[in-house]
């Protein structure tokens, strides 16, 4: 099945990308998640469209991506969440908690390009890898606080 994925995928592609799939994977993940649309002649002409928003986006050079990583390695991150006693969490700490402390500590990054290995359950230091450019990635340090 030929697609054009109008959302960032993970090991497939990024928007405006067309990519060819197993009929299954693109009829049961990603057009139902709007990932993709299907690939026509018409919609071959929107990818132009889809990579100017995605340039517009995007960080262009490795300089700049690099200064970022710096920023966002520099110091700890405090996550703010709720918690019972002895330090269990009420759930897990999900990317777009990571995303807001992040924004709040003046560092914008799409929840998208956060990746977190195992879920984060207990309060305490944590390390999550933040992707800022296709050759660049940061280990960001994240303190698990409880919120008062």
């Amino acid at each position: 099945m030929k697609l054009i994925l109008t959302h960032e995928v993970t090991n497939l592609g990024a928007p405006g990308d067309i990519v060819e799939v197993k009929d299954g994977y693109g009829r049961n993940f990603l057009l139902p998640r709007n990932f993709a649309i299907r690939w026509t002649k018409g919609g071959a002409k929107q990818v132009e469209s889809i990579k100017a928003a995605r340039d517009a986006h995007a960080i262009h050079d490795l300089e700049e991506a690099q200064s970022i990583r710096g920023n966002l390695e520099a110091n700890p991150i405090n996550v703010p969440v709720r918690a019972g006693t002895g330090g269990r969490l009420f759930g897990a700490v999900t990317v777009s908690d990571i995303a807001d402390a992040l924004a709040v500590a003046g560092a914008k990054v799409d929840k998208r390009r956060i990746e977190v290995g195992n879920p984060i359950k207990s309060l305490g230091a944590h390390t999550v890898s933040v992707r800022v450019h296709p050759e660049v990635s940061a280990q960001v340090k994240l303190n698990v606080v409880a919120s008062k």
